[in-house]
């Protein structure tokens, strides 16, 4: 089989027309240190990645703004199963997922090791309450400069995300988590990267839940095998039912497709 096609940035390969970063977690997490770290700090970076699985990178193809935001993005993790299976297909490099929970806590630790500071951007006040009181107790050195739940909208109203940037940029954190779904959440950190005053902006969707405990994470016998998403789906079937049983198979269809192509031309 043929090389896979590279990405358009160092380190990446295209998966259903999306550059995917291929250095695995700890390369995602070194990459981010090297943005916390950088001196002088910018004055607004605009720096961002996004998750990049079945539903989101299939959804992608039909929504262009979701569509740029992902390939404007400093860093595309690989967070889904499917997107490790798809780069295997085409003889691709990418082994292990990096999913969004991973990196959340990765870069809290560098956080905490330099006392640093995050804002959270999302879901609701019981569940941004939780996550601060648990940040506090692991992460004892990372400051909480704030956190908004928007309203739950297909986007946030001019005049609240006006005083929402204001409120990120008054205190200036390294990082701002965002946990608003997608494509909202990529689509909201797209539009507003340049205006907001952090060092990275990070769309983790599901780990906001995850982490403050009012969602259960599968447990690692799942995550390990790309079955995390089975007990996810059981327990919400109504919500999560398209994605598995419409978006992943065309997604998947379509990489298969893809691999077939690419080794009958080879």
């Amino acid at each position: 089989m043929e090389e896979p096609v590279k990405g358009n940035r160092p380190g990446t390969e295209v998966v259903a027309g999306f550059p995917v970063d291929q250095h695995g977690y700890q390369g995602c997490l070194e990459l981010v240190n090297l943005w916390l770290t950088e001196v002088p700090p910018p004055a607004s970076s605009g720096r961002y990645f996004v998750c990049a699985n079945p539903y989101s990178l299939e959804t992608a193809r039909s929504d262009q703004d979701f569509g740029q935001a992902i390939r404007d993005a400093d860093l595309v993790i690989p967070d889904g199963v499917g997107v490790v299976l798809a780069s295997r297909l085409a003889g691709g490099s990418i082994r292990k997922r990096v999913t969004g929970t991973m990196l959340f806590l990765g870069v809290c630790e560098l956080l905490d090791a330099r006392g640093g500071s995050v804002y959270f951007v999302g879901s609701t006040e019981t569940v941004l309450k939780r996550m601060a009181g648990r940040l506090a107790a692991d992460f004892p050195r990372i400051r909480i400069d704030g956190m908004t739940s928007p309203p739950f909208a297909p986007s946030i109203p001019p005049r609240v995300n006006e005083r929402l940037i204001d409120d990120i940029n008054r205190t200036g954190p390294d990082v701002v988590w965002v946990g608003m779904t997608a494509p909202k959440q990529e689509k909201w950190i797209h539009q507003n990267r340049r205006r907001v005053r952090a060092r990275l902006l990070g769309p983790i969707g599901a780990a906001f839940d995850f982490y403050a405990g009012t969602v259960k994470r599968p447990s690692h016998w799942f995550q390990d095998h790309g079955l995390e998403w089975l007990p996810r789906l059981l327990r919400e079937p109504r919500r999560l039912w398209r994605r598995n049983f419409v978006s992943a198979p065309k997604f998947l269809a379509r990489a298969v497709l893809d691999a077939r192509f690419r080794d009958d031309i080879r």
